[in-house]
């Protein structure tokens, strides 16, 4: 057995709740973060869009809250946002 993190490990994204993050990528389609998820299609978000991690779900999925609702994205479709120091004032 190696030592070595694996390829996948590596090329992942690792968020957590709260953290906020930025589409870099559009999927196919999206699928809303509801009870009963439907697919949607990529037009809701765009490219730059901002948003919030919920939760993580199985196969390397992030439920992510943006403007305009909930959705479940991969991974490979999100970058991390560095936070605003505590002293910066948007004035």
């Amino acid at each position: 057995m190696s030592s070595q993190p694996s390829a996948e490990s590596l090329s992942e994204p690792s968020f957590e709740a709260g953290d906020r993050v930025r589409i870099v990528a559009l999927p196919p389609y999206v699928k809303t973060a509801e009870p009963m998820p439907m697919l949607r299609p990529a037009s809701v978000i765009r490219v730059g869009e901002e948003g919030t991690i919920l939760s993580y779900e199985p196969g390397n999925h992030w439920s992510v809250r943006f403007e305009r609702g909930a959705y479940l994205l991969e991974g490979q479709y999100l970058e991390w946002v560095e936070a605003l120091p505590p002293d910066h004032s948007l004035a």
